[in-house]
């Protein structure tokens, strides 16, 4: 690390997260599930957490509270979970079966196929590509019948 002269990067709790009330919290936390599985903003590349800030009449940092607190994450991953979400059902159904992997990509909001390659990975562990092929894959496999036995 010398080399280079960096530094190690140390975790610093942020301390106005604990210092919102959780009744705004909580609001806070309903307006965004409403805005991501009601209103599904999330499929626009370009939505930020500054716009759904604005468009809940608060600040990012409310927003970065509230999606740490109840989600768990950082905006960024919610954000690329809904997404992926998305994109496992466009890959598991039939009636998008014949679109590309850039066409999933940019119709649950991905820039491009770059990034929903490497988000899709990140969380399902295989590139969306082996995820479909895979999928119909089984579908095609027949049913083993269970044995009879004589009597």
């Amino acid at each position: 690390m010398a080399k280079y002269n960096l530094k190690e990067k140390k975790e610093k709790p942020a301390t106005y997260r604990t210092a919102i009330k959780p009744e705004i919290i909580d609001n806070i936390y309903e307006q965004i599930l409403r805005k991501m599985i009601v209103e599904k903003k999330y499929r626009d590349p370009n939505y930020s957490a500054k716009q759904l800030a604005a468009e809940i009449q608060t600040n990012t940092r409310y927003i970065s509270a509230a999606v740490s607190l109840r989600f768990q994450m950082n905006y960024a991953e919610l954000v690329s979970e809904y997404r992926i979400r998305d994109a496992v059902s466009m890959l598991t159904d039939k009636r998008s079966r014949d679109l590309s992997m850039g066409e999933v990509a940019l119709a649950c909001g991905f820039a491009n196929r770059q990034s929903f390659y490497s988000s899709f990975y990140r969380i399902q562990g295989k590139t969306p590509k082996h995820f479909r092929d895979e999928f119909f894959a089984r579908l095609k496999q027949p049913k083993n019948p269970s044995p009879k036995k004589d009597l």
